[in-house]
């Protein structure tokens, strides 16, 4: 396999005095769909928050791209090839859905074909028809299509993705599912959050299982289907 695209390991982080991770870390390849799962208030925000040079490390190393990124700041790790799609949407409400896109938008040298306004209405032509509408405007669904479509305009190399279905409709819940099946296939690499673990374990390559700040369970999803003591131990509620 080729070398990891993100690599970390023994992170220890928290908030003040609150520690949250206790040597937790992960492994993308390109290319690959990765989970992170677990129950409410394990670390999984925090090991992303970390990730993204959102919240500094205590100890532990992060590499991306073959770099490290400890102590870089966040805007500079995200231009280096993260893109988020965060819990809650966080689009610009008094933008429209074009401002939207094309303020994120970044060209990357050598990155092949670029992630342009064209391929996201591709994608999502919902966002085509409303691309005059402001932000506020849209539905829960459109905003989260509009999410996702900011952060594949930044022309991630790594795509993160925070509980991107959490609230939706079962129909638009299937839309980001075939949509997250279609970056996949061109190749993207993905991390994600996400408490739906049916079609997790249809589309992802490996999942990553943490409690209380540590990694208790890696592995595929053959593996993770195979263990229903590993789901009922850590996944369900």
């Amino acid at each position: 396999m080729n070398e990891p695209l993100l690599h970390a390991q023994d992170l220890v982080a928290g908030y003040g005095s609150s520690q949250v991770l206790f040597g937790a870390g992960l492994t993308i390849h390109p290319g690959e769909f990765v989970t992170l799962l677990g129950r409410n208030g394990m670390g999984k925000s925090t090991l992303i928050k970390t990730l993204l040079g959102i919240l500094p490390i205590k100890a532990g190393s992060i590499h991306f791209a073959g770099s490290s990124v400890v102590g870089r700041p966040d805007h500079e790790i995200a231009r280096r090839g993260i893109g988020l799609v965060p819990e809650g949407r966080g689009i610009f409400p008094n933008l429209t859905v074009r401002e939207n896109l094309i303020a994120t938008a970044i060209e990357r040298q050598g990155a092949g074909a670029q992630w342009t306004l064209d391929h996201v209405h591709a994608l999502f032509p919902r966002l085509k028809e409303r691309a005059r509408n402001l932000g506020s405007d849209l539905s829960g669904g459109e905003q989260q299509m509009l999410s996702i479509g900011r952060a594949l305009m930044t022309n991630p190399r790594l795509l993160i993705l925070d509980e991107a279905t959490e609230g939706l409709a079962p129909l638009v819940r299937r839309e980001i599912w075939l949509c997250l099946e279609s970056l996949k296939a061109q190749g993207l690499a993905m991390l994600v959050i996400d408490k739906n673990l049916r079609p997790l374990l249809h589309l992802a390559d490996r999942h990553y299982v943490i409690e209380k700040g540590r990694v208790a369970w890696s592995g595929t999803s053959g593996s993770l289907a195979a263990e229903p003591d590993i789901m009922a131990r850590y996944l369900s509620v």
